[in-house]
């Protein structure tokens, strides 16, 4: 129970800390006022810009930390990432369609519709290709995503240099790509909090099956779960997750890497406490890597991908020696 009631304390005090965070650091009773109905210019601006996003970032990072921990126990794989299977790059691809091509929509609803259906179609077009190749093992699925995830990139590098013109600047395509927590209406945080209630609810229905996984596939299918079949609906609701993640926070790594390592040290390695851990651990993550890259280089911002960069490729140095020096 400490340790739940610590993550929450955390993560709202994480939310605090961002919300006053920004080009002009605002106070907490200044927090208060805003949401107290304060019609002052600078209340209006915390009120309608700064805490959507800071609520966005935090559903972001919670849906990453979910993704993650489901890729890490159907892979078996400690050091396994949400975007090994070609999401990030189909998410990617998507979104830069919405940027560079001008369509009927509107680009706010357009943009995280298009990341969406890019990342849950190079999911799909891996599982197709692992299955017409015979390779329906984890083995198979991530060798797929790789070269699916190449191909992606080029597709989005050939976009890129063909369609951008005097009119359309590559600046912002590349500022998605590199990550950034899009600011939404109250409307699509609403949105965005289903969205993650959702997830996790679907999440805790596998969490029992990736704990008898984790035992290994003899073990597995002894304990009679078909292990093919899972290892699919596995990948398909994590690519779910992740989907949504990118769609309304742009290409974030490390995140999903390292929330599940510091959720695990924290409840253990069973799924079912491990899986909201995750998503909390994420969720703090990201509020403050978000608070960083809007405060770190006023007036500029920083995009939110870099931060996270910075800070979790020691991360993952440090568990590949760890894991390199234990085999």
């Amino acid at each position: 129970m400490k340790v739940w009631l610590g993550l929450i304390a955390m993560l709202l005090l994480a939310m605090i800390v961002a919300a006053c965070a920004g080009n002009q650091w605002a106070t907490p009773a200044d927090l208060l006022g805003a949401i107290d109905g304060d019609q002052a210019l600078r209340s209006r601006l915390l009120l309608d810009w700064r805490l959507p996003r800071v609520v966005a970032a935090a559903f972001v990072g919670a849906l990453l930390g979910l993704g993650g921990t489901i890729y890490q126990g159907v892979f078996r794989n400690p050091l396994a990432e949400p975007y090994l299977l070609g999401s990030a790059g189909g998410a990617a691809l998507g979104a830069t369609v919405a940027l560079l091509v001008p369509l009927a929509m509107p680009q706010s609803w357009l943009l995280p519709l298009l990341a969406f259906a890019g990342a849950w179609g190079a999911t799909m077009l891996v599982i197709g290709i692992s299955r017409v190749a015979g390779a329906v093992d984890a083995a198979g699925l991530l060798l797929a995503g790789v070269a699916v995830a190449a191909i992606l990139g080029a597709l989005r590098s050939f976009l890129m240099l063909a369609l951008s013109d005097e009119t359309v600047s590559l600046q912002v395509v590349l500022s998605w790509v590199l990550g950034g927590v899009q600011t939404p209406t109250w409307r699509g945080v609403a949105l965005l909090i289903l969205i993650t209630l959702a997830c996790l609810a679907l999440s805790h229905t596998l969490a029992r099956k990736l704990d008898v996984l984790g035992l290994g596939e003899t073990m597995a299918v002894a304990f009679g779960l078909d292990v093919h079949r899972f290892v699919m609906l596995a990948v398909l609701a994590g690519s779910v997750i992740v989907a949504a993640a990118v769609a309304f926070g742009g290409l974030v790594a490390f995140v999903g890497l390292a929330s599940p390592h510091v959720a695990r040290w924290l409840v253990g390695p069973l799924h079912r406490p491990l899986l909201p851990a995750s998503a909390l651990v994420g969720a703090i993550v990201v509020v403050l890597a978000d608070a960083i890259a809007r405060s770190a280089l006023p007036p500029a911002e920083i995009p939110l991908g870099l931060v996270t960069a910075v800070a979790g490729g020691p991360f993952f140095i440090l568990l590949l020696a760890r894991r390199l020096r234990a085999s």
